[in-house]
């Protein structure tokens, strides 16, 4: 690698970072050194195998040692929750908070934000999870609703604000659903939006602009991929249906001034060479934006 430090995005408000679950066959620690050489200035950390797992005996001390790295750095970092199999390791995703027996999610959302408060991290990310088989929507939403404000309670506590994610066939699929959701809690501070650019394509009828016009302050963490409008299928740059131009230009039009991580878990075959190629992508949106 080379020692001189590349810019991300001349003049961008926001940070780029990159999402570890992209790099899952590195050391959280290359992983790191192979990022900032490309000109990365963030990391969107899953917790979870292989590099953060919360429930390990020595978790606190990792976090504290990591956010000592990324302090000298000048790194931020958000925590994502979207692990697969961590919590049950026949079922991805499961349980959720939609679920009958939600305890080990909501230990595992508690686990990250105290995670985050070691890290000082911008936010702690999560989502609804899909509806559990036999639930009606109605009773989906009154626990969502039960569960989340507890959660919510929690990160105010830790002073770690919570993002939630709209996800594509989650009970909360889209923007309108989470500022509902938002606003069925009270509208509580501590709660703001994760956007992914590429969920915009496949469920955002106003597409990804009107996304995140919606979203507007209470976006604290964004997420970038493409997508084709047929599926829920990460894609690197330039491979979907995304106008990442128009996205960039709305981030800063918004003043945003968060992390906006590439989310590529698929693809850590090739991670630095992704990275590479998501960086130069970017790089040319941000001219043509």
């Amino acid at each position: 690698m080379s020692t001189a430090r590349s810019e991300g995005l001349p003049g961008a408000g926001f940070v780029l970072g990159y999402g570890t679950n992209g790099f899952t066959d590195h050391p959280l620690d290359d992983a790191i050194t192979v990022l900032d050489d490309l000109g990365y200035r963030g990391l969107a950390l899953t917790l979870g195998h292989p590099h953060l797992d919360p429930f390990a005996s020595d978790a606190d001390r990792i976090a504290d040692r990591l956010r000592r790295r990324l302090d000298d750095l000048g790194w931020r970092v958000v925590v994502e929750t979207g692990t697969r199999y961590l919590l049950d390791p026949a079922r991805k995703h499961r349980p959720n908070l939609l679920d009958d027996e939600p305890g080990l999610r909501e230990l595992f959302l508690r686990r990250a934000i105290d995670l985050g408060a070691i890290l000082g991290a911008d936010c702690v990310s999560l989502w609804s999870g899909t509806l559990p088989e036999g639930v009606e929507v109605a009773e989906a939403h009154d626990r969502l609703r039960d569960r989340l404000g507890g959660l919510v309670e929690r990160a105010e506590e830790a002073g770690v604000p919570l993002a939630f994610e709209p996800e594509p066939g989650m009970l909360v699929e889209t923007v309108a659903d989470a500022l509902a959701l938002r606003a069925d809690l009270g509208d509580p501070p501590s709660l703001g939006l994760t956007v992914d650019l590429g969920h915009c394509v496949v469920v955002e009828p106003d597409g990804v602009v009107g996304a995140l016009r919606a979203a507007g302050p209470l976006l604290r963490n964004v997420q970038v991929d493409d997508m084709l409008p047929v599926a829920h299928e990460h894609l690197e740059l330039g491979h979907g249906a995304l106008d990442l131009a128009a996205a960039l230009r709305t981030l800063d039009e918004l003043d945003y001034r968060g992390l906006a991580a590439i989310e590529l878990p698929r693809h850590a075959h090739d991670a630095p060479g992704v990275a590479a190629r998501s960086m130069t992508a970017l790089r040319t949106a941000w001219e043509e934006r």
